[in-house]
Order: C-alpha cells, then structure tokens, then sequence
C-alpha cells in the first residue's frame, strides 16, 4: 500500500481548491446558480474522496489468498455517479428554454479535475483547467459570432408598457423583426402592464435589434431580454 505525507495531501487539496475555484469564478461573473464556491467544493470533495480511496487503508492487510482485496478505484469511481445527482439540480427549465446544461457539465468537469488532482496528476488537472477556461471564455465569444448568423435564437421577452397601452405593440414589432411567437402572457395592476413572449427570433436577428426598437416606441417603458 503506497503511502502519502501530509504536505503532499495538503498540496493536492489546494490544487483541488484552486483549479476547482478559477471554473467557478467564471461562473461567478456570469451570475450562475453554481458559482465559485460551489465548483470550489465539488473539486476539493473529489479529491479527497480520490486520496480516501487510494491512501487511507495502510492500517489494512490485504491478501488475495485471504480473500482481502483492494480496489483503489472503488470510492473514487462513485463520484463520477454522484456528481450527476448535483449537476441535474442545476439545470432549470424556463418555459420552452432550457438552462443549466453548461454551469452541469462545469461541476462534472470540475470533478474529474479534483480526481486527477488528488491522485497527483498535476499535469492532466492543469491543462484540462486551461481547457475548461478557454472553452467557457474566448471560445463562446467566437462561437456564438458564428452560430448566431444560422441558428434561431430562442429567448423570453419581457416588456413594460404605460397603462392602457395595447398589446399590439410588441406583436407587431414582433411581426416586423420576423420572430415566431411560441407563447403570450400578461400581467396588469393599477400602475403597468407587462407583456411576457417566449419567441424565437428570426434567423441572424440579435435580441438587441428587437429591444432597440420597442424602446423606440412611446408606449413602452422597459424591455428585456432574456435566453
């Protein structure tokens, strides 16, 4: 049975810790449920989970011919299932959208970065952090230049108009823009009246177009937009 140091431990924890904590950050400054802490603890878990497995039965003798084996996987290959339990509570659905599925897939990446790092695979743990960030960085930015100019952008928008205004005035610049309305909702009191559209917008069309020109329009008080 292999033994280990403390220092080692404590060096492979932070690791953990660090690596785990730069993919929450990014979360973080996206305002994602999971965020910095969250991705920060998954890591550190993993890794320890990977140390238990691999390093905390020295006191044991195990023998084959006893009938006393040890699978060093064993515990560690559990997070892999485990993590899927926490990463299906980040995804949400919103209407006809569907949210979450990247902020998921960060938690189990960041997994498998605390795995590698508590069986000291420096190496692999650092470059597939490298990889995460790039990945959740500078290549969505490119991404989604390229995509948006062929995939229809699905969104809700959400728009405040003046007391008694029709609603008519988001159809119809919804008609203008060439967006398909999938639903329409409303929602009135003394003081506003808000107009809530799941659409899909037209191919090309940014959300910013649409929002640029119902602001134009006297009737309307404020305008989101949200994917």
């Amino acid at each position: 049975m292999p033994d280990i140091s403390f220092l080692e431990i404590v060096v492979r924890l932070a690791l953990a810790a660090a690596l785990g904590g730069a993919v929450g950050a990014e979360r973080e400054l996206r305002d994602r449920g999971a965020g910095f802490r969250t991705h920060l603890l998954v890591a550190v878990g993993a890794a320890l989970f990977t140390l238990v497995s691999a390093y905390a039965w020295t006191d044991w003798q195990f023998s084959a011919s006893a009938g006393l084996t040890l699978d060093p996987t064993r515990i560690a290959a559990q997070v892999v299932t485990g993590i899927g339990f926490l990463g299906a509570g980040a995804i949400i659905r919103q209407g006809f959208s569907v949210r979450g599925l990247t902020t998921a897939a960060t938690l189990w990446v960041c997994a498998a970065i605390g795995m590698a790092s508590g069986v000291g695979y420096y190496e692999a743990a650092i470059a597939t952090t490298a990889l995460v960030l790039i990945t959740l960085w500078p290549l969505r930015i490119v991404a989604n230049r390229v995509f948006a100019r062929v995939r229809v952008n699905s969104g809700r928008l959400e728009v405040d108009l003046r007391p008694g205004a029709p609603a008519s005035v988001v159809v119809d610049a919804l008609e203008r823009s060439g967006a398909r309305l999938l639903t329409l909702r409303f929602h009135e009191d003394a003081g506003s009246r808000r107009v809530v559209a799941d659409i899909d917008l037209a191919v090309g069309s940014l959300p910013t177009t649409l929002v640029t020109r119902l602001m134009d329009d006297e009737n309307v008080l404020g305008a989101e937009w949200s994917d």
